[in-house]
């Protein structure tokens, strides 16, 4: 402070100059008096006029300032009133609007005011909380008389710190002709789609050249009735393939028919009886008319994968399913169960060694079929790992008899041994799922560059990418048939051990529910060729078998069933039970007269387990996949983290109201 003020003094000023003034005219006086008096008078005089001065500045200014002020207040208030935004001043607590300029007047066609008029009668729908949140900008276009506005805006504290409300001026910019422009881009992109006849097989076995094409006739003139009035390119550019390309307008009002073409093809029917199935690939978003088609090809690679007779939808991030309800027909051949055998057989040989996992909780079906793909290791000489869980599980009984023969003593190893011993030829074998999150070892997954896929499941939008060899057939029966079907070219029945048929037919038989549901000639073929490698079906039943508590405990999930919708049967629990028992409970609820399908529910942990099955009219996949899990139309399943079991009951009773609703 005080440097401050010495500064100030040695600064020239006024001041200074008459400082020394006095100083020389009292040297002055040393040498002339009159000298001294005359020097006197004119420092006198000066400081007279000085300080006359400086008050007709400092009026001046004065006058200045008021001018400016003046003039500053008159242009805000003009600005305001006239400025080129509308503009709308009000209290956020009550609602009240305080002012609105002129521009706002002309929008609200209100010619006189609008000062005591309340903003939620003014602008219905208008949310402010944006502002008390201290945002500067509203999330959302605002639309009023006609027209589409950014709305801008900032809070004022009335009344001081110590207290009052608020004030709040916002600012209304126009962009309705820019959201024109944009929603009409929006609306005319390019969306390509992939129409597969995918029983074009059956449909045309045996059928003259006529009536071939009679049917394409037929199809083609169903598929141009669908899109007429759209504008869109449709061709057929191979026998059972068409290219559709339409403007995403369009796309909507097919997703709200619930893609209507699926159930106008199946009216389509061959001499034989047999009903034509199309399936429907869609691509979006995309960035060139090449990643469209790419996208269009992954979405129908999707719904065949899925069943088929279903419309996929994919863009930049995810997939979206619909359809997908009529039951699912064998469609496999003898030809690709051999080149996959091929296939399979030859990344057998070039591994070092060959790590086997299913998902999580494995079931007898996920161990049977690793146990099936150990048997054919072990034909070419290569060592394979079963990798295995912590804790019991649904295969420990067939594990523990496994782990009696000397084949299988070391076969069974933790993930992170996989992890400490893997290198850059080990191959991964994921059997009975396709889903990265469900399997055992997800970071074994991640580490090997060389991985098999073989599921029998329906692909869900997360799906197991960039595999070597991939054989997903969800019109099979189980993992563990698939694997059968795979050793029938691979080894001999004596090849096999004992106990590894009576796995493999052990995981048949779980998920056929003893040959009742979703079986095939295949499937028995393979069951054939089980029982001449030595499986004893006897053995096998002996493996299901349940203790007096598990049973007890599944009739008691029995007694807590609820019917729903007359036909479907709900068991909620409201404690931990078998995952199990849970699934048998499920099964058997099946038996009762008039029951449809079945959920049984019961918590686990921080989540709620869900089981359901069907006896093949409803399709329990797609029920929960709404709610995160996955499986097949017979059978389902899925595990819903950090919610109560009343929440996951009526999110299950939504997803079973929405499934009815769509039929």
């Amino acid at each position: 402070m005080n440097h401050r003020k010495i500064s100030q003094l040695l600064q020239p000023s006024f001041q200074l100059y008459f400082a020394c003034l006095i100083v020389f005219t009292a040297a002055s006086a040393f040498f002339s008096l009159q000298l001294a008096a005359a020097e006197a008078v004119c420092v006198i005089l000066l400081a007279f006029y000085n300080r006359q001065n400086s008050r007709r500045r400092r009026r001046e200014v004065a006058r200045y300032i008021e001018n400016v002020t003046g003039n500053m207040e008159v242009a805000t208030k003009d600005t305001m009133v006239n400025a080129p935004l509308p503009m709308v001043i009000f209290r956020p607590e009550s609602g009240d609007i305080i002012w609105t300029n002129d521009r706002f007047l002309q929008l609200s066609g209100d010619r006189e005011h609008l000062f005591d008029a309340k903003l939620s009668a003014v602008l219905p729908g208008f949310d402010t909380r944006w502002l008390m949140e201290g945002k500067n900008e509203c999330p959302a276009e605002v639309e009023y008389a006609g027209r589409r506005f950014l709305v801008f805006g900032h809070l004022v504290r009335t009344g001081g710190r110590g207290g009052g409300g608020f004030m709040a001026t916002t600012y209304w910019v126009d962009v309705t002709e820019y959201c024109r422009v944009r929603d009409q881009y929006q609306v005319t992109r390019p969306v390509a789609a992939v129409l597969l006849v995918d029983n074009y097989e059956d449909l045309m076995k045996n059928l003259s050249d006529n009536e071939r094409s009679a049917i394409l006739s037929e199809i083609d003139t169903r598929l141009d009735n669908w899109v007429a009035g759209t504008g869109s390119l449709l061709r057929r550019y191979q026998r059972e393939r068409y290219l559709l390309i339409f403007e995403e307008r369009y796309l909507q009002q097919f997703v709200e028919k619930k893609f209507e073409v699926l159930d106008t093809i199946h009216q389509v029917c061959n001499p034989s009886g047999i009903n034509a199935s199309l399936s429907i690939g869609i691509g979006k978003d995309g960035e060139s008319f090449q990643e469209l088609l790419q996208f269009a090809n992954l979405s129908i690679e999707m719904a065949l994968s899925r069943g088929g007779d279903q419309a996929v939808i994919r863009n930049k991030f995810t997939f979206e399913f619909y359809g997908g309800r009529s039951a699912e027909t064998e469609k496999r051949t003898k030809v690709k169960s051999r080149v996959m055998a091929n296939a399979l057989s030859a990344l057998l040989s070039d591994s070092s060694q060959i790590f086997v996992m299913g998902h999580k909780f494995p079931d007898m079906d996920a161990t049977g079929a690793a146990v099936g793909i150990c048997a054919a290791a072990r034909k070419k000489g290569v060592p394979a790992y079963i990798i295995r869980e912590a804790g019991a599980n649904p295969s420990k009984p067939i594990i523990d008899r496994l782990l009696q023969q000397p084949e299988y003593h070391a076969s069974f190893i933790s993930a992170q041994d996989a992890l400490l011993s893997a290198d850059s030829r080990s191959l991964v074998v994921v059997v009975d799922t396709n889903r990265p999150e469900q399997v055992q070892a997800p970071e074994v997954l991640e580490s090997c560059n060389r991985v098999a896929v073989i599921d029998h499941h329906r692909r869900a939008a997360t799906y197991i990418e960039g595999a070597a060899l991939n054989y997903h057939e969800p019109y099979a029966s189980s993992a563990s048939e698939l694997v059968t079907e795979l050793l029938q070219y691979i080894v001999e029945p004596v090849d096999l051990l004992r106990v590894e048929a009576e796995a493999l037919l052990a995981g048949i038989v779980l998920d056929t529910k003893n040959f009742t549901m979703r079986t095939g000639g295949r499937t028995f073929e393979a069951a054939a060729f089980l029982r001449r490698s030595g499986a004893d079906t006897g053995d096998v039943k002996r493996l299901f078998q349940n203790d007096l508590e598990g049973t007890i405990a599944k009739y008691s999930i029995i007694q807590n069933a609820r019917l729903y919708r007359d036909s479907i049967a709900v068991a909620a629990v409201d404690h931990t039970v078998g995952r199990v028992t849970a699934a048998q409970a499920a099964d058997e609820l099946l038996n009762i007269v008039g029951i449809d399908c079945s959920f049984v529910l019961f918590p686990d942990g921080d989540q709620v387990i869900i089981s359901g099955r069907s006896m093949g009219e409803t399709n329990v996949q797609v029920i929960l996949e709404k709610l995160g899990g996955g499986g097949n139309a017979a059978a389902s399943g899925a595990q819903v983290p950090g919610k109560s079991l009343e929440a996951v009951a009526a999110e299950l009773a939504q997803a079973i109201d929405q499934y009815l609703s769509e039929e």
